[in-house]
């Protein structure tokens, strides 16, 4: 799932790329990713480009005052066309889910592409004059970018739900998906099953100070990075999230995996949680 960096990234891209073009024909292949219908796609088209934003896990393209807004979920993706093809999609054809083109200044005529692999379609995409609207957003904690380090504390304070949990919640703290929050736990030295109410100031602050430098070194990793190219970066930065069985980067320790009904996270056993390996649901109803 693309996480704060990446949609970040996302952001920074269409800033470069599609902010000052104008809305052309939008081509819809799956209806199902379609949430509001009033205002219609249609009314995007002939609007400028006026600004390119991230909300959370959100991206949004501001259109003159009409926000179009997507949240590509676990399997969603942009993809950019400089050459798209004339020829309309055909619904319910491979994982392309919309196609937005634009006329740009200098008379090209890009498009991008969301994409969705798999059967479970969870991607989203609103069209609303207020990102707001979308509740999702309207949902959303502070930014993890953006979140002081008292409202922090303030926050997982206030949860008496395991830390893991806590920072993906994106009602407490928006941005932080399963892949980060892995990464960010195993360079903080927390076990992902530590009560969040529990954790002392000290190890407050110094996650605080994880989470912030993590996210960081990620996005300025995925900066400038072309949409293609932002999945296998991301991959590449990871320490234990979708790591299972390789060796911990900072003691040699295997890393482990606790899996869940329809995720998973990894976690090493020396540097988080003293050695001993966490319970793992899936593995222990095989070994009964």
């Amino acid at each position: 799932m693309p996480e704060l960096p990446e949609v970040e990234a996302l952001a920074g891209f269409l800033r470069q790329h599609a902010v000052g073009a104008v809305v052309g024909r939008v081509d819809i292949a799956a209806l199902s990713v379609l949430k509001t219908f009033d205002p219609p796609m249609t009314a995007l088209q002939g609007r400028d480009v006026t600004a390119a934003a991230r909300f959370g896990k959100h991206l949004a393209l501001d259109c003159d005052g009409l926000w179009l807004v997507t949240h590509l979920s676990r399997a969603g993706w942009m993809r950019w066309l400089d050459n798209p093809s004339v020829t309309p999609p055909k619904p319910g054809k491979g994982p392309l889910a919309l196609r937005v083109h634009f006329f740009t200044p200098e008379g090209l005529t890009p498009a991008f592409d969301l994409t969705e692999a798999g059967t479970k379609k969870r991607l989203a995409v609103w069209v609303v004059n207020d990102p707001q609207e979308v509740p999702g957003i309207a949902r959303l904690g502070p930014d993890a970018m953006a979140v002081t380090e008292v409202e922090f504390a303030e926050i997982l304070g206030g949860t008496s739900a395991r830390i893991k949990n806590s920072i993906v919640d994106q009602s407490l703290i928006a941005g932080i998906g399963n892949a980060y929050s892995d990464e960010i736990l195993h360079t903080a030295k927390l076990s992902p099953f530590a009560t969040s109410s529990r954790l002392t100031p000290e190890q407050i602050s110094a996650l605080y100070a994880v989470m912030r430098s993590t996210l960081a070194d990620a996005i300025e990793r995925s900066e400038g990075q072309d949409a293609a190219r932002l999945k296998g970066e991301k991959r590449s930065g990871m320490r234990v999230h979708a790591r299972t069985g390789l060796p911990c980067p900072v003691c040699g320790d295997v890393v482990r995996e606790v899996s869940f009904a329809e995720r998973s996270f990894q976690y090493c056993a020396t540097c988080q949680t003293g050695g001993k390996p966490l319970a793992d649901r899936r593995m222990s109803k095989l070994l009964k």
